[in-house]
């Protein structure tokens, strides 16, 4: 199932808008928190998705019945691009667990490049709901590749994919190769094109720099 929230009127798409604006961009904090507030949107969102169950509250002048979240998710993240969007779920649902991952590109002398998966620290997440995000959905390969390895610690009873911007080549690699029925991606906007590099057109650039500084 694909969820695009930037297909529905709201003050989502402004924090989309504002992460794509050339000129927004140069300000490195309001980038990293509209990928945080878009973070808070996503988690409301998967929030209505989850299983609930009756608690009683108590308040200073009695009790009161409540419909609360049974079962906190787990927050995976793939470093270093993600840690704002993390961090956004992470204000929503504030007693999960996380897990994090390096994943990068290793880019041959023609161009080419391949996925690289060289850490993953992970609590248990089997039988759990997992949110996996990446801010950039391009190939859809990181997300594959990661998604591989967190199998190999469990299976979670649902997967959510979190991805501010996705290409549609990567949207259609991911369904078919994680063929998981358990699966929803949540986007806040598919754009059509990659470039050569693979960069998703017209996108908004390269997020792990834009928020944390150019590397070598």
């Amino acid at each position: 199932m694909l969820r695009n929230l930037g297909e529905t009127n709201s003050v989502f798409n402004q924090f989309i808008a504002e992460l794509r604006n050339v000129d927004v961009q140069k300000d490195r904090m309001r980038f990293r928190r509209n990928l945080e507030r878009v973070g808070e949107v996503f988690a409301y969102e998967i929030s209505k998705t989850l299983q609930y169950e009756k608690t009683e509250v108590t308040t200073p002048l009695g009790v009161a019945e409540m419909q609360l979240v049974s079962q906190q998710p787990v927050i995976a993240t793939i470093l270093r691009a993600g840690l704002p969007l993390h961090q956004g779920l992470l204000n929503y649902f504030d007693a999960a667990d996380s897990a994090f991952i390096t994943a990068y590109r290793k880019y041959e002398k023609n161009e080419d490049f391949t996925i690289r998966v060289e850490y993953i620290s992970s609590p248990d997440i089997n039988n759990k709901v997992l949110i996996l995000t990446d801010p950039m959905l391009a190939t859809g390969s990181s997300i594959v590749k990661t998604m591989k390895g967190l199998l190999s610690i469990g299976m979670p009873s649902h997967l959510h994919i979190v991805a501010v911007l996705a290409s549609t080549e990567g949207v259609e690699y991911v369904k078919r190769n994680l063929g998981m029925h358990n699966l929803t991606i949540w986007v806040g906007g598919v754009d059509d094109e990659l470039t050569a590099q693979a960069y998703i057109v017209p996108g908004l650039g390269d997020a792990g720099d834009l928020a944390f500084g150019e590397k070598d």
